[in-house]
């Protein structure tokens, strides 16, 4: 009788630790399976708190359990391929109002990470920076020129999704967004216009988030985000976190 009861307890412990081991695996593919996204940050114009604008999209990203996601607030970490290929996905959340401008190097990293095949975030005013380099103006498909875009006073607007058939705008319906509604963004890219709206100031339908294709990556710009505050709309939040995946990924599940 002894014997059978060891022999039971054997078998439980044998399979306890099968158990185990399978669930460790399972948790660990699927801690290995999360987007990997590298948010930079670190400057802005004055007006822009990016340190709270950089953790209320970190909190978006994360919460939809999708995503593992550093902040850098130093965008001399494009220097090193190595270091940014670790992620699936980029996020500029800096506009370089004092930080100076990229280094070649930095800039060629940049260029041959979305070419060959990674994602890129341009959110609110990040498509002024690097004013110098051509590229990235490509790269952001529409760009803001001190000067020649702006916007009204800060207000409630109707948000518009002019594209119901994108994986990222797919049963979002139009919203209310108290935001900066950007306008006279330039750049003649070819872009997939997703999200617009009606602007006062420039008496026109602007574009506020849309893709495009830059050799085999995918950009995801978005112009949302003044504040915390303006990433609070769940509206937002989930056009944000569906445009990262997409950019990260080419689909959205």
């Amino acid at each position: 009788m002894k014997n059978i009861i060891y022999k039971a307890l054997v078998v439980v412990s044998v399979f306890a630790v099968c158990l185990i081991g399978v669930f460790g695996v399972n948790a660990a593919e699927a801690k290995a399976k999360k987007i990997k996204a590298l948010i930079i940050t670190g400057d802005d114009v004055s007006v822009h708190p990016w340190q709270e604008v950089s953790a209320a999209t970190r909190a978006i990203l994360q919460e939809t359990g999708k995503f593992d996601v550093k902040i850098c607030e130093d965008p001399g970490i494009l220097e090193s391929m190595a270091s940014i290929q670790r992620y699936d996905v980029i996020y500029l959340a800096m506009y370089n109002a004092t930080t100076p401008t990229l280094s070649d190097t930095a800039k060629n990293n940049l260029v041959n990470y979305i070419k060959g095949g990674k994602g890129f975030v341009v959110s609110h005013l990040s498509s002024a920076s690097f004013k110098e380099w051509d590229e990235f103006k490509k790269i952001c498909g529409r760009y803001w020129v001190m000067g020649k875009s702006g916007h009204g006073p800060r207000s409630v607007f109707k948000a518009k999704i002019a594209n119901k058939e994108h994986p990222i705008t797919k049963g979002l319906e139009d919203f209310d967004q108290d935001d900066e509604l950007y306008a006279k963004l330039q750049g003649n890219e070819p872009i997939t216009v997703l999200v617009t709206a009606d602007s006062d100031w420039s008496k026109q339908t602007e574009p506020l988030a849309f893709v495009l294709q830059y050799g085999d990556g995918r950009v995801f710009h978005h112009t949302f985000g003044h504040d915390g505050k303006a990433l609070s709309n769940p509206a937002v939040r989930k056009l944000i976190a569906r445009g990262t995946e997409w950019a990260a990924t080419g689909k959205v599940e």
